[in-house]
């Protein structure tokens, strides 16, 4: 059995009111009365997409969420600020519905012109979003022709735009971010060239124990950091002090660590740590002489012999990936061991893949982007990917190939 996935190639475009269910959901920052689009890469990586869109005669009508507005309507997850920087980048109009559905938005898609672009305002002010409601797929189904997933971190969940409008649509394809977020993640779960180095950090074994069971059997090398490091290294018996530390994320680490013996994966852990008196103090900062964390204080990053223990463990990786920061890298004295993983990642020859979220923003304000074979926009939805779960908004959209 060989599953396949309809190419946006594959469809016949030109004066078609094309559905395109973009990943908008990016950080604002208020300048002045006014919020502007803070960190623009989701919409970046959407660009493909919707200038093909254009450049095949199609009708653009942008669909997206931001933030959570729990069914209502809330200027602060206004798509406004999205519309306006698309425009910018675009250099066209982008028109911005009042409302995503209704007879407002159904009569401009009609007066669209081929090459137009709409973007709705937010699918989230609507219950029916989240609730995967036939009434409100149904209503956006009403502005299209065309629908075409190109929001790869929504592909978990099962919500109108991503399951069941594209189960009330004919025409119907995957996007090319989409195509692309699969070309790299689906060899990385199936078959990894190796050595293969798993590197994970982030605050919660839990948010990351499917990856970790899922390649387990796949993987030569485990590099843990960031604050879910604590839970293995409290697990093998040292002291972490006040750092973040749950009994049941222990637990869990116990479980990895003897699962990683059992088929003789290497386990990298810190040696060392920067640490502070509390989450929020850069004053009394110091680094530890070993691997134990004195009682009155809390790790908040890795140490240079860390730092040196992954570089040697780098060196021999044909394939890497990195999900995780290795502290609290949002403040400059705390970041210093994600940036030096970055770099070091980056120097590497190995294929080199990054799972989103923080490992990305950190490396983007390392100016590393173009060293990385590929940075996924999935965030949660790329690790449920590589765990081995079904994805809705994936799954909606199958051609299964009996072989």
């Amino acid at each position: 059995m060989k599953v396949t996935y309809p190419k946006l190639a594959e469809l016949e475009l030109r004066n078609k009111r094309v559905f395109v269910r973009v990943d908008f959901n990016v950080p604002l920052k208020l300048v002045g009365e006014t919020y502007q689009v803070s960190d623009a890469r989701r919409i970046e990586e959407a660009l493909p997409t919707i200038r093909y869109v254009i450049e095949q005669g199609g009708k653009v009508i942008l669909g997206s969420h931001l933030g959570r507005p729990k069914g209502q309507f809330n200027l602060k997850y206004s798509l406004e600020p999205v519309g306006s920087y698309l425009s910018s980048v675009l250099g066209k109009d982008v028109l911005l519905t009042e409302d995503c559905v209704g007879d407002a938005p159904r009569g401009l898609s009609h007066q669209m012109r081929a090459g137009d672009v709409m973007l709705l305002e937010n699918l989230r002010f609507h219950p029916g979003e989240e609730e995967n409601s036939y009434e409100f797929a149904n209503k956006l189904a009403e502005l299209c022709d065309v629908y075409v997933s190109d929001a790869f971190g929504t592909m978990h969940r099962a919500h109108a735009s991503t399951d069941g409008l594209p189960r009330l649509t004919r025409n119907r394809a995957i996007g090319l971010l989409v195509e692309k977020e699969l070309k790299y993640l689906a060899p990385l779960k199936e078959n990894p060239k190796r050595p293969f180095l798993l590197l994970m950090g982030g605050s919660k074994v839990s948010d990351k124990i499917g990856v970790l069971e899922y390649f387990l059997p796949k993987v030569d090398t485990l590099v843990v950091g960031g604050a879910m490091a604590y839970s293995f290294l409290n697990a093998k018996g040292f002291k972490v002090g006040k750092s973040i530390c749950e009994d049941k994320q222990v637990q869990l680490a116990k479980k990895i660590i003897r699962r990683a013996d059992a088929r003789n994966v290497r386990l990298v852990l810190p040696e060392d740590h920067v640490v502070s008196l509390a989450f929020g103090d850069t004053q009394n900062v110091s680094v530890t002489q070993g691997i134990d964390i004195s009682d009155d204080k809390m790790g908040l990053d890795i140490g240079p012999k860390t730092i040196a223990k992954i570089e040697a463990a780098l060196e021999t990786a044909e394939t890497i990936f990195w999900n995780g920061p290795m502290g609290v890298f949002e403040e400059p004295v705390f970041a210093k061991g994600t940036f030096e993983v970055a770099k070091l990642i980056a120097k590497t020859k190995a294929v080199k893949l990054v799972g989103g979220g923080d490992s990305a923003a950190a490396i983007t304000k390392a100016g590393l982007d173009s060293f990385f074979d590929f940075i996924s926009t999935g965030g949660g939805a790329t690790l449920e990917y590589l765990e081995g779960k079904n994805l809705p908004g994936l799954k909606v959209l199958e051609i299964i190939e009996r072989t």
